[in-house]
């Protein structure tokens, strides 16, 4: 017999069934695209030559990648969308096309939970925890769960890196984390920044601190809650400009 695949008791005819067993193990990465264009599109291909060398063994050369992601937008025909490039072998590419996305401009209540991500330095395709823990914090009243490791020091959040401001400087938390594209692409444009331990305790001493990723370049947290406290941080136009200014002075990429 042949290999096959229901769905809701209805035989699936256009999905092959390698393909999706080849879907648990691999790595990716998102992007925006805006007039056929990618912020840190130099970042993407990098991060996905680095990781394919490290999962599989082998490279991704940058003009294999740029040919596939081209071929999509001739496919979408616009040059606005969001692409996810997902690599299931060192010749094994396949692109998810959507609509674009705008970011967010609600600030964010995140509650905190102890976890640490397994191999962090990879967009890998394992996110069922980063998935799990969303839906406990919109379960809780939160709009999203951040992570803390077991010493107690905040990483990242489930689809975000964070970063916080003291004044006019910009703080990444040091512990363990996937280092995202817009988070290289800040630091890139930053004149200085500080990478350092973020205890939990040291929350309130902050004056204000943001999500990055692919969608939201710098969206507000408006609070983070901890076992022992809800730490509220208000609008902040100093750090806001610096980041701003940062942003402005890396302009995106052409496909």
């Amino acid at each position: 017999m042949t290999e096959s695949l229901l769905l809701n008791g209805v035989p699936l005819q256009t999905v092959d069934p390698a393909l999706l067993r080849a879907t648990s193990y691999g790595h990716f990465s998102s992007m925006q695209v805006r007039a056929g264009a990618v912020d840190g599109l130099d970042l993407h291909f990098e991060r996905l030559d680095r990781s394919t060398r490290e999962v599989f063994g082998e490279p991704l050369p940058a003009d294999r990648v740029r040919t596939d992601l081209r071929a999509a937008l001739d496919h979408a025909g616009t040059g606005d969308l969001s692409l996810r490039v997902n690599v299931f072998g060192p010749a094994d590419l396949l692109i998810r096309v959507s609509p674009p996305i705008d970011p967010g401009t609600t600030p964010q209540r995140l509650l905190a939970f102890p976890h640490e991500r397994a191999v962090p330095h990879l967009k890998h395709t394992g996110t069922f925890d980063l998935v799990y823990y969303g839906h406990q914090a919109e379960r809780a009243g939160y709009d999203d769960a951040v992570f803390h490791t077991t010493a107690g020091e905040i990483s990242e959040a489930s689809i975000w890196n964070i970063c916080f401001a003291r004044g006019t400087t910009i703080v990444f938390p040091s512990a363990p984390v996937l280092p995202g594209i817009r988070q290289q692409l800040l630091q890139r444009g930053l004149t200085t920044f500080d990478t350092i331990p973020v205890p939990l305790a040291d929350l309130p001493t902050y004056d204000a601190a943001y999500l990055t990723n692919s969608i939201d370049p710098a969206l507000p947290i408006a609070s983070i809650t901890t076992a022992n406290e809800t730490t509220t941080y208000e609008p902040h136009p100093e750090s806001v400009g610096v980041i701003a200014t940062a942003y402005a002075s890396q302009p995106a990429q052409a496909i």
